[in-house]
């Protein structure tokens, strides 16, 4: 299974979701720009994405209506551990209170490896960052990935609400 991530505007991204109803679709935004998720065995509807394998999965990415995109580029010596301790955490974490979905996403033409986080809302997030439970995973995999290898750059995270496309 792949992950497609595009960017564009909330109109342009929305005319993609309503014209391709049979695809596995997500919009989300925030203030800056608007993020249009693709999950599929098969080919990208997009023109010029970006290509992630799906590591894990759980949940649906239909749910929730905020996301995190946790984007944290990982060194190539590092990866095998990045990937095994994210996934070893993921089963903790899909427990959380108001989580929706995670999927852990490895890069096809980048550094870069994304967690994605679906929360019932913002406030459940919010919660989680403040949990013991986070602390554990910052612990783990903080600035050098808690893996005794240094990250490629800095880690960064973008924020997202869902779209309603009924408005």
């Amino acid at each position: 299974m792949k992950l497609y991530i595009t960017y564009g505007t909330v109109d342009y991204l929305a005319k993609l979701v309503k014209k391709h109803t049979d695809k596995k679709l997500r919009l989300m935004t925030n203030n800056q720009t608007a993020v249009l998720f693709h999950e599929t065995d098969g080919k990208t509807i997009f023109n010029v994405p970006k290509k992630y394998d799906i590591l894990y999965s759980s949940g649906d990415l239909a749910n929730g209506a905020y996301a995190l995109v946790n984007n944290i580029p990982v060194s190539s010596e590092a990866r095998p551990l990045f990937e095994k301790t994210f996934q070893d955490e993921s089963l903790k974490m899909e427990k959380q209170t108001g989580i929706s979905a995670i999927r852990i996403l490895r890069p096809l033409k980048s550094d870069t490896y994304i967690i994605l986080t679906l929360w019932e809302s913002e406030q459940y997030s919010k919660a989680w960052q403040g949990s013991t439970s986070f602390d554990t995973i910052l612990k783990k995999t903080g600035s050098n990935g808690g893996l005794g290898q240094p990250l490629a750059n800095p880690a960064y995270v973008a924020k997202y609400y869902s779209v309603d496309l009924d408005e």
